[in-house]
């Protein structure tokens, strides 16, 4: 098998090279479980983001990253974008959105409780990566809809064409594989 040598922190891991279809392949990034490199890349993604009141991210590769760089920039909660409208969920916001790695529609969905922490806040949004950016977009639709202001959209790693762009914060590029 193919594998890609990610540096990041000071980590060295080797990711799959997978094909997502018959033109691109990707580094596999999985970040759930990676317990050291949560831990490493954490404090250095929260030293470059600006003040921001709330972070928030979509479930579920981002929830141990974000968890962690809560407690780097000491605050006492984040949110989470549930993917799928759960019966405890009142007055639910829904948006929905394309990803790369997941081929199929998704749904974004918040309800009224943390609509109510957004709203009027400065909110940063958290990935572990970041490549066509239709995650972002639609995090970002979604937020403004419950009356927060985007300040920051980050992630461990920009990929392909993302690491080009100015309006992002990652720490590390991730290329694409024809």
């Amino acid at each position: 098998m193919n594998t890609y040598p990610l540096k990041v922190a000071g980590i060295t891991r080797d990711l799959p090279i997978i094909p997502i279809n018959d033109e691109v392949k990707i580094a596999s990034f999985v970040v759930l479980g990676d317990t050291e490199l949560i831990s490493a890349t954490a404090p250095l993604l929260a030293e470059k983001l600006p003040e921001v009141d709330i972070l928030v991210t979509a479930e579920a590769k981002g929830i141990p990253f974000i968890h962690e760089l809560s407690k780097h920039l000491e605050m006492d909660r984040y949110i989470v974008v549930r993917k799928s409208v759960k019966p405890y969920m009142e007055d639910v916001l829904i948006h929905e959105v394309n990803s790369i790695t997941t081929q199929k529609q998704q749904l974004l969905c918040l309800d009224k409780h943390d609509v109510a922490r957004i709203k009027g806040k400065r909110v940063a949004l958290i990935d572990d990566v970041i490549s066509t950016g239709e995650s972002m977009k639609a995090l970002e639709s979604l937020v403004a809809d419950a009356g927060g202001h985007v300040t920051a959209k980050a992630a461990i790693l920009a990929e392909g064409d993302a690491a080009n762009r100015d309006d992002i914060i990652f720490l590390e590029k991730l290329p694409l594989f024809k």
